[in-house]
This record gives structure tokens, sequence and C-alpha cells, in this order.
């Protein structure tokens, strides 16, 4: 059959309707997600762009859900992301991408997104005095797998030290490293985790002042134990990390800051 001048036109006219049809979708996803109301704590930070691989973090809280969110730090403080920037994370809710790529493993990109916070975790006998968040002491048998075969990926382990798996040499959680001195669990894909979707992503000890890291939201040790005295358990705390004029598109409908 011929094609004609007509066909092209009709194929890229409908093409075109189709794309404008799932962005509008997507946007209107994007805008129904939003942090849960119970919670009266949340963490933000707010990169310059989608490739940034810095940001700005401040605390804030409010006394119910329906009051204003008020700032805790007297002024944002600086975090250093993933070295490659941000990517779509799996937390919450899985967003649609909108030509953003979403967060898999090894790309050195942090997830961004809304997030529960899980475990602290350090080489300390206790948390940093005045913390009430859940703690655990890691030690010489602890793992945190970042390997997708692995049915413990992207999972915390403790494994039995009379029956020690092969895999746990590669997969053990580092003893005495100081940006490892606490780490606190940004729960990114664990409901459940989508193998090679990301894993291992925390809170903790930067390795300089403008080292990025794997994924991680890292900062000055003071701003991260100032942080862990402030975190209430029962205030339900979130993680949110996004662009700048994402976090604007998003923040009546998010119900953010």
């Amino acid at each position: 059959m011929r094609t004609t001048s007509f066909d092209i036109f009709l194929q890229s006219f409908r093409g075109a309707l189709l794309l404008a049809v799932w962005l509008a979708f997507s946007q209107s996803s994007l805008l129904v997600a939003q942090v849960p109301s119970s919670a009266r704590q949340i963490i933000v930070s707010k990169a310059a762009t989608w490739n940034s691989n810095t940001a700005m973090m401040q605390c804030y809280q409010r006394a119910s859900a329906t009051a204003p969110w008020q700032p805790v730090f007297s002024k944002a403080v600086p975090v250093l992301l993933g070295r490659s920037g941000l990517a779509w994370g799996r937390g919450v809710f899985n967003p649609p991408q909108n030509g953003i790529p979403a967060k898999v493993e090894k790309d050195w990109r942090a997830p961004a997104g809304v997030f529960q916070l899980g475990m602290l975790f350090g080489n300390a006998a206790k948390a940093p005095t005045g913390a009430r968040w859940p703690y655990l002491q890691v030690g010489p048998w602890d793992a945190y797998v970042d390997d997708s075969t692995n049915p413990y990926y992207n999972q915390h382990v403790r494994v039995n030290p009379s029956r020690v798996p092969p895999w746990f040499e590669k997969q053990k959680m580092r003893l005495g490293d100081d940006a490892y001195k606490w780490m606190l669990e940004i729960r990114h894909n664990q409901k459940p985790a989508a193998p090679g979707y990301g894993s291992a992503i925390f809170f903790h000890v930067r390795r300089g002042p403008t080292k990025p890291s794997a994924g991680c939201t890292t900062m000055a040790v003071e701003n991260l134990e100032r942080m862990l005295r402030w975190l209430d358990p029962q205030a339900y705390p979130h993680y949110v990390l996004l662009p700048q004029a994402d976090y604007g598109y998003l923040r009546a409908a998010w119900h953010l800051p």
C-alpha cells in the first residue's frame, strides 16, 4: 500500500496525541501523591537540578495535619547527593518518570520522591545522646545487601557466624568507617524490593565537604546528629528529595512546606 503525505501526517498526529495524553496522566498522577497527613515531621532536601550532586536540607514540623509547617533549623544546611544527581525513586509511591530516569543499581544517583525512614545503624554502643530513633549497633556479622540476585537484596541481615554464607564478605557492613558512624535508612525500594532498582540508601556522614556519594544523602556529622536528636518516631517523619523546580510545582499538591 502506498504511503501518502496525509498518512504520515496522521501517524505523527496520533503519536503526538498519545504522548500528550500520557504526559497529562503522568502529571496528574504526580499531583495526587503527597506526604501522608499523619506525618508531623518532614526532612526536605532541594537540589538545583536533576543532575546536581548537592542540595540544601531543612527540617520542618507541625502540630497537626492541618497546621502549617515550621522550620526547625535557623537555616538550611548543605548536603551531598549521588555523584550523577537524582533519579525518581520507589518510596511512598512510585511516580511516573516524565522523561526522568528511574533510580537503578549503580547509577550513582540519589532517589527523588517521598520516603519513610527505617532503622538507625552505627558503630557506637548507643545512638547519639538524646536520640529517640530505633537503633542497632553494627557488629562483625551484619550485612546490607546490594546484590540484586540475592534473596536479601536491599535488606539488613545479621548472619549466623557458624554458617556464614559465601556472599557475606562482599556484602558486610563496614566497621570503623567514619562516614558510617551513623546510618539512617531512607526507605527506597523496600515495599517490596524490586531487583535492580537501587539499594542501601541512607543518611550518613559525608566523606568531605565536596565529595558526593553513590546515592545517599550525606552531611557534616554535627548536622546529622542534630537531625537525629530531633527525629520523633511518634511524629511519623518522612524525607522529601526533589529538584528546586519540581518542588515548586508539586509543593501545594503534596502539602509540602
